[in-house]
């Protein structure tokens, strides 16, 4: 049994297998990119699920809705570490007992090294020593004396090429230790807000997001708590189109500010996240929200701003649905057949194709909508969550959702249907979409990605390499002096150094 744990101990912590367990991890990873995941958006889980029938319950049961959580993922994962962890401890400890060892012994034959060079000089064993001493200054040496009379130096450099090594691999084995901390107690949502300052957005919980994606260890309770608003949004476009500046102003409460209620300034841009406490927040983009009026029967008004969804990333073409509840009817079954939505595209500059409405500029130029108002169930109280953007189909295709009336706005335009209500298109209001993330590893990612980088620098540059010194007294009272070396790595240029030395040590005299 001993020798089966030790075989299988030394075959888990073979460079060997790191290497295949570090493939495997790649490998692994692929299904996380091309499925579908369950903490990302699980309808579309449950609808890849239903579409595939076995296949998709099959892929369910393994788990391939939630790789980077899956138990073979993390099999996968803990192996490898294991793996760096007992390739590299051996490797260091060799190491650090090479650092306390004496360069190795001179060869009897220096001829045969790869570098070789003797001389014949007027000078005696000591001084020649001393200049070679000098000569060798910053290389690892050790003098020495043979049984023939002759003095010998061993000299070494290179060492940090290891040290570089060693920094690489323990640097890579810390940016997947702090990646590993950063998918477990990290996370990252998502939030429309009106940039209007009118809407103020905490992080107290999931609710506040529009979508949220939660560490392995999160569970949505504990987040970093700040607050924030957005009180105007910049934006500048050049004559073509383009997108030349975007800045959300935001005011935001952190840390000791939410017990003062003392509200600080920060200029957003899609570069310059705001960093506060721990998070991160970002600028992804931004959009408009046409503005409703209804006018029920009754004579109540509602007004809706409801943010539409870009469709065309260059003109900003948008498309949405705003979505009204009837008011002062109690009656469930009557309210789900006067829901109103207001559904169509909107253009920030309208152009107009006939009675087809595009947009020929992304800036508020002229702005217009193109809607269809739907009456009906909306489907809004059946319990199930609905995309803001859209109305629900099957209530169309069902017949329980019906178009009454299909007209091109512009900003105070109206249209009246059979019932007396009347829409109004009443304006504009702009929104900006901010991502904001938590990763309590960031530092030392960034601190072990640039030990990587350093680390394989060192070990690319610096080149090991030996020299050795023989002197040997003459029978005419000169000195003859040996010089060998030897590139412990491919490295071209050696040959200049070791003529360098060489040349030095004799004091350029044969």
């Amino acid at each position: 049994m001993v020798p089966f744990l030790r075989n299988t101990w030394r075959g888990l912590t073979s460079m060997r297998t790191a290497l295949i367990l570090l493939f495997l991890l790649a490998l692994a990873a692929l299904p996380g990119a091309l499925l579908p995941q369950r903490t990302l958006n699980a309808n579309k889980v449950a609808d890849y699920i239903a579409e595939h029938g076995w296949w998709g319950r099959l892929l369910d049961r393994l788990q391939f809705f939630n790789v980077y959580a899956s138990v073979w993922f993390s099999a996968i994962y803990i192996l490898l570490m294991i793996s760096l962890v007992g390739c590299l401890l051996p490797r260091t400890l060799e190491y650090a007992r090479a650092l306390r060892t004496k360069p190795v012994l001179t060869p009897r034959n220096l001829s045969r090294m790869p570098h070789h060079s003797e001389s014949t000089v007027d000078k005696t064993p000591d001084e020649v020593i001393a200049q070679a001493t000098r000569a060798l200054s910053g290389w690892r040496k050790t003098e020495r004396e043979e049984e023939n009379g002759a003095r010998t130096i061993s000299a070494e450099r290179g060492y940090l090429r290891e040290t570089g090594n060693l920094v690489f691999h323990f640097a890579m084995l810390g940016l997947i230790i702090a990646l590993a901390v950063g998918k477990l107690f990290g996370y990252e949502g998502q939030v429309i807000v009106k940039a209007d300052g009118s809407q103020e957005f905490c992080n107290s919980g999931v609710l506040g997001y529009d979508s949220f994606q939660p560490g392995l260890r999160v569970d949505g309770t504990d987040l970093t708590p700040f607050c924030l608003k957005v009180a105007s949004f910049d934006v500048n476009f050049l004559p073509t189109g383009q997108p030349d500046l975007f800045r959300a102003n935001l005011e935001y409460q952190s840390e000791k500010d939410l017990d003062t209620g003392t509200w600080q300034t920060y200029g957003l841009e899609v570069n310059s996240p705001l960093r506060t406490d721990g998070d991160r927040v970002y600028l992804l983009g931004h959009g408009y929200a046409p503005v409703f009026t209804v006018t029920f029967p009754n004579g109540e008004k509602r007004t809706m701003d409801t943010q539409w969804r870009p469709v065309d990333q260059v003109t900003f073409l948008s498309e949405g649905a705003t979505k009204f509840d009837p008011p002062g009817i109690t009656d469930s079954e009557e309210r789900r057949t006067k829901q109103i939505a207001v559904t169509g595209v909107f253009a920030p500059t309208a152009q107009l194709h006939g009675s087809l409405l595009n947009s020929s500029f992304p800036d508020l130029r002229d702005p217009m909508v193109a809607v269809d108002v739907m009456r009906g169930d909306l489907g809004i109280d059946n319990g199930r969550g609905q995309s803001i953007f859209t109305i629900d189909q099957s209530m169309v295709d069902d017949g329980r959702l019906k178009r009454v009336a299909r007209e091109n706005l512009s900003v105070g335009g109206e249209v009246k249907l059979d019932d007396g209500t009347v829409v109004r298109f009443d304006g504009v209001k702009r929104w900006v979409y901010l991502q904001v993330s938590h990763d309590p590893a960031q530092v030392w990612v960034l601190v072990f990605a640039i030990a990587i980088i350093l680390g394989i620098g060192a070990s690319l540059i610096i080149k090991r390499r030996r020299l050795w010194v023989r002197v040997v007294p003459a029978a005419d009272g000169r000195t003859v002096v040996e010089v060998g070396g030897l590139a412990r790595t491919d490295q071209a240029g050696y040959g200049e150094e070791f003529e360098r030395l060489s040349g030095a040590v004799t004091g350029g005299k044969n």
